[in-house]
């Protein structure tokens, strides 16, 4: 399970952004996941609890959006996804495609209480893919 890993990685890049935005309490952290990446979010929310024991993480929610993979059929220009289509085109019936959603893997928002500003930090970071 790479996804340990994964999220000791991403509490070690939100506590040093927390640092130099002098925030001292973090609320809520949200994650985007691509349904064709390889992280699995069910086993970064497993893991999370014990990844952020400790840190500045350690009350903080944990929110995760899946993000549809979706593909551009080369055939008709259709943009279907993947997974429910079994990566073929509902429209002409092709398996000649692009990707172009789904292998993302961000830290999409850092929340913070209340009493620390700023209130919110939107974070892009690279895909550990």
């Amino acid at each position: 399970m790479h996804e340990l890993s994964i999220v000791l990685e991403i509490v070690k890049n939100v506590e040093n952004i927390a640092r130099r935005n002098g925030v001292s309490k973090i609320d809520t952290l949200v994650l985007q996941i691509g349904e064709l990446s390889s992280t699995i979010p069910r086993y970064v929310e497993a893991c999370y609890p014990m990844a952020v024991e400790g840190s500045l993480l350690a009350d903080t929610k944990l929110e995760i959006e899946v993000m549809p993979g979706n593909a551009f059929c080369r055939g008709c220009g259709d943009v279907f996804n993947l997974r429910e289509n079994d990566g073929i085109c509902p429209g002409c019936g092709e398996e000649d495609f692009d990707v172009i959603s789904g292998r993302e893997f961000f830290i999409k928002e850092i929340l913070t209480c209340e009493e620390d500003q700023p209130s919110e930090e939107s974070v892009v970071t690279g895909s550990p893919d």
